[in-house]
């Protein structure tokens, strides 16, 4: 069922989510942002919604209106948003709880959260991806879901305490993992090498442990015990005692993954 929806925010999320409600055949009735430009190049994206100047959306035709700002964005939007009493009002956090939005008196809260790292210049398939839904009663978590399969996504219900804990773990999974590759950059080009020679490595190292358990994927010096290869390395990066400090970190709870209580679960 078609909705008239308001987006609020002009990030990353708001870029690709709003078009993909569009195409899914959904009417974006307002965009707003701090940024009037950033909310007038949002709209150019769209089907000539219009630029919302405040937060007062008492005479809007909306019956969704979704936050798309940062996480500490969220109690400015809060405090400040006027919608009709019957609006929908949620957030695309993963780590605000949906008790926030609780604040504006309305009944007709949730979260509906895209699980993945989501950039202006990557295109999304939101088929592609789950989202997280919660929702502050049975209207609106079926109105939720009936907006999140028309976008084709892979829906789960969940908490705040749950989500909270999912983006824990998508921190790991995806900030870290990807700050590692940074750190493997900067080692190569130290040495002025080629970082494209990782490439194949970083390839296959994801897709080996989405093929099978990582831990029994693990490889390398710290699992094999190589003490000596790993004292190499350390003496290799003392132009950065950081990352020597972090070496012998990560090293470590590999070793205590195979022998510590984790290994057991």
């Amino acid at each position: 069922m078609s909705q008239f929806i308001t987006i609020i925010g002009t990030g990353n999320v708001a870029w690709h989510l709003a078009p993909a409600l569009e195409q899914a055949g959904h009417v974006i009735n307002e965009v707003y942002g701090r940024s009037e430009k950033k909310a007038r190049l949002l709209c150019e994206r769209l089907n000539n919604p219009v630029v919302a100047t405040g937060l007062d959306f008492t005479e809007s035709r909306s019956t969704l209106y979704i936050i798309a700002v940062s996480d500490n964005a969220i109690e400015s939007v809060v405090s400040t948003i006027v919608l009709p009493e019957q609006a929908i009002l949620v957030h695309t956090s993963g780590t605000a709880p949906m008790s926030r939005l609780q604040l504006t008196g309305l009944n007709n809260v949730g979260v509906f959260y895209p699980l993945q790292t989501i950039s202006q210049n990557r295109d999304i398939n939101f088929s592609e991806l789950p989202l997280l839904i919660e929702a502050s009663n049975v209207t609106t978590r079926k109105q939720l879901l009936e907006t999140g399969k028309s976008l084709g996504a892979e829906i789960t219900i969940t908490t705040s305490e749950h989500r909270q804990d999912i983006h824990l773990a998508a921190v790991f999974a995806n900030n870290f993992t990807n700050h590692m590759i940074d750190i493997a950059g900067q080692v190569i080009r130290q040495k002025a090498l080629d970082v494209n020679l990782l490439k194949p490595l970083i390839r296959e190292t994801v897709e080996k442990a989405l093929a099978q358990n990582p831990s029994t994927a693990q490889t390398g010096p710290a699992v094999r015990g190589d003490s000596e290869t790993m004292q190499n390395h350390i003496q290799q990066l003392e132009f950065n005692p950081r990352l020597q400090k972090l070496y012998r970190l990560i090293s470590e709870s590999i070793q205590y993954s195979k022998t510590g209580p984790e290994s057991d679960s």
